[in-house]
């Protein structure tokens, strides 16, 4: 349209089609000509940028069609062609409980099913608090320990012996809970295992212990301008750099359903060994049916049936017998030489005076809610609703790429204000981008109550689904003021970093939700922890003879209800007394002591203490404003072999595998869609030729030759 409009413009025409006379006119000028080519080749270009981009967008919603019909995804080569994916991910758990610490043994198995070599790229979740500190490669009968290197030195090495030929596999930390493993040389129709270790502590609150590991992860929202700079080997990811998240290529999986893999692939085999030391009233998972065995005082747990797909994370839970809970525990190791302690107390329960509370509820709307986490957020936020009492004022926040307050200010839990609450909660959908820069804005700024003596309260309800954590902790840290912020955790595989951290910095309490029917029961002890701290001001005293003592964390917080204090100490021996001291309720003080002398032999406590120094170098770099103290952590790292974002395994086997002639083709693993998400969340590779575009360039370059045509073809 836009080319018969210009060729209707008068001036055109008569340059174009000049009249004819009985006296013939001279031809058209060749500069006159050049300009109305550059006109024509203008409007060719405005139109090539206004159909090329939504035929492009159809070419990705048709791939995704055909991915869906099919049944299988599809990857396409540097030339266009299709292909099917090479490697078939193979997942083993192997977990042994001993005390508050749970070792894993994690086998990955990239089976190469094509006649080509290839190196496979895998992005996956490891629990938020583990510490690693092993990899090991297997390929046929030899087995390759790996080492620990700065993160620099390992990326250096791998691609040396990639490039080389030689088999090689590297462990890389993008967050605490994210990770990156990268393995070369796959030779064709084999297979080679790749062993991480890593250690986790166990939950222990309101008499129950729990352990989860992750299977997958919700992908993230990266939030930030793009950023526009040269792609790296190293990037793999949907997403690009933005100005809130720099490394967003290497945080964001590609996401399928499990139709769309291999129909052997993401597949786990998973046992744990609980070895409590007391008997157990029961064990039992929100996630999955599972089979036990009890052995004595060991029980053996694992999901039923042989494999369970990787779609969801595993949550187990065991209690004791009513009465044999544990109310404190004390464990010593001696590792080269030097003496680790890891105490655990819980302060009684008490109740104190009811707290009259401002209580805002802020809700992520996100497409990543999209689903069976919508309705658990919007049952979560009814059950706050229900829990507020006389006195109290609230309000509702709901954040997607925009945040929105139901009320203009905090209003009293009064009858007219809760049923429009209810009523608005009930209508609240998901879509849109997780801005919860803007939802924690909102809520910081909000006028106050109208009313003096209020207790300040924050319940923030998310999937956590975001990659800028680090900002947003700074802002929860510099922004609450008085207020307390508690996190719950929403969907079948929730960014657990993301919600410890954001209720550690607000100095509140976290929760999770795996499915509707956990509601009652999650957010129960919850709001029960909200009424008011149960312990604070808390001292705890080592005898350490006078000597500086090392214990992470070095400051506790407040405790609450049902949850006790974990603290661990290097350099002191088993012998005497530790004392525990704070205000109770009201103000009243109390304290307790522990013999140390019949602390519970234990191994692992180095690694669990260095993963906390490293924590708290971490945070107080954030404090100060400052870049992290990277050659303490290195250090740290190396002397205790666990893991830092500054620090990497690499394994290398010696002798070249891949002859030099034979190409390498590179193939990045996706993670599979969440249970109970929406297909909108899937994230695919490229799944087909973009033949649409091609039409498109091609329809252009025709319009260009008629439009040369027509000014070649003036009368003489």
């Amino acid at each position: 349209m836009m080319l018969l409009s210009l060729l209707a413009n008068p001036a055109v025409r008569a340059d174009l089609y000049p009249q004819t006379t009985r006296t013939p006119r001279p031809l058209i000028s060749k500069r006159r000509w050049l300009r109305c080519a550059e006109g024509v080749s203008l409007w060719l270009a405005v139109m090539l940028m206004l159909f090329v981009h939504p035929l492009y967008a159809e070419a990705s919603d048709r791939q995704a069609g055909q991915a869906e019909e099919a049944g299988q995804l599809y990857l396409v080569d540097s030339q266009g062609n299709r292909q099917q994916p090479a490697l078939v991910l193979d997942s083993e758990f192997q977990v042994r409980v001993s005390g508050l610490l749970a070792d894993t043994t994690l086998t990955r198995e990239f089976r190469n099913t094509s006649d080509s070599w290839h190196e496979g790229i895998f992005v996956f979740p490891l629990p938020e608090q583990a510490a690693v500190f092993g990899l090991t490669m297997t390929v046929g009968e030899r087995r390759i320990v790996g080492r620990i290197e700065p993160r620099a030195e390992a990326r250096e090495t791998y691609e040396k012996a990639k490039s080389a030929g030689q088999h090689a596999a590297t462990l890389e930390q993008q967050r605490p809970n994210l990770f990156t493993s990268r393995v070369a040389n796959i030779p064709p129709g084999e297979t080679v295992r790749v062993e991480v270790r890593y250690q986790q502590p166990v939950s222990y609150r309101h008499g129950e212990f729990e352990l989860r590991l992750p299977t997958t992860l919700t992908p993230r929202y990266m939030p930030g301008e793009p950023v526009v700079e040269a792609a790296t080997q190293w990037q793999s990811g949907w997403a690009t750099a933005t100005t809130q998240v720099p490394d967003a290529a290497e945080i964001s999986p590609f996401t399928v359903r499990a139709a769309d893999v291999d129909e052997r692939s993401h597949r786990a085999r998973i046992e744990l060994a609980i070895e409590s030391g007391f008997p157990l009233a029961g064990v039992t998972s929100p996630s999955h049916s599972l089979v036990t065995e009890a052995d004595g005082g060991r029980v053996v747990v694992r999901p039923e049936g042989r494999e369970v797909l990787m779609d969801r994370d595993l949550i187990v839970r065991w209690r004791p017998l009513t009465g044999r809970e544990p109310t404190a525990a004390v464990f010593h190791q001696q590792w080269q030489g030097e003496d680790f302690l890891m105490a655990m107390i819980l302060p009684p329960d008490v109740t104190g005076p009811v707290l009259r509370r401002e209580l805002l509820f802020v809700i992520d709307t996100s497409g990543s809610m999209a689903g069976e986490s919508i309705v658990q957020a919007r049952s979560a936020l009814l059950k706050g609703l229900d829990s507020l009492r006389p006195g109290d004022y609230f309000n509702v926040i709901q954040f997607n790429s925009q945040a929105h307050s139901l009320f203009a200010r905090p209003v009293p839990a009064e009858g007219h204000y809760l049923a429009r609450a209810r009523q608005y909660v009930e209508g609240l959908n998901a879509n849109g981008g997780t801005e919860m820069a803007g939802a924690l804005s909102l809520a910081m700024a909000m006028e106050p109550a109208p009313a003096e003596g209020l207790v300040q309260q924050m319940v923030f309800i998310t999937d956590g689904a975001v990659g800028n954590e680090s900002a947003l902790f700074d802002r929860i840290r510099t922004g609450l003021g008085e207020r307390r912020m508690f996190t719950v955790g929403i969907g079948s595989a929730p960014n657990m970093h993301f919600l410890r951290e954001a209720a550690r910095w607000g100095r509140g309490e976290f929760t999770a939700v795996h499915n509707t029917g956990e509601v009652n029961r999650a957010l129960n002890g919850l709001f029960a922890a909200m009424e008011a701290p149960v312990m604070s001001d808390l001292t705890v005293r080592w005898p350490t003879g006078g000597n500086p003592v090392e214990a992470v964390p070095a400051r506790p917080g407040d405790l609450f209800q049902g949850s006790p204090l974990v603290q661990v100490v290097r350099g002191v021996p088993a012998g005497g007394e530790l004392e525990v001291s704070g205000r109770l309720p009201g103000g009243r003080p109390w304290n307790t002591r522990l013999d140390l002398g019949n602390a519970a032999p234990a191994s692992g406590l180095n690694r669990q203490w260095a993963r906390g120094r490293i924590d708290e170098l971490l945070d107080a770099a954030r404090l100060q404003g400052e870049a992290p103290d990277e050659p303490a952590i290195v250090a740290l790292s190396v002397q205790h072999g666990v893991m830092s974002p500054f620090t990497s395994f690499v394994a290398v086997e010696e002798q070249p595998a891949r002859p030099a002639e034979a190409k390498l083709d590179t193939e990045a693993v996706p993670t599979l869609l969440p249970a109970g998400s929406r297909d909108g969340m899937l994230r695919y590779p490229q799944t087909a030729t973009a033949w649409p575009l091609l039409a498109a360039l091609g329809l252009s370059g025709l319009m260009l030759a008629l439009a040369m045509l027509l000014l070649n073809r003036r009368p003489a």
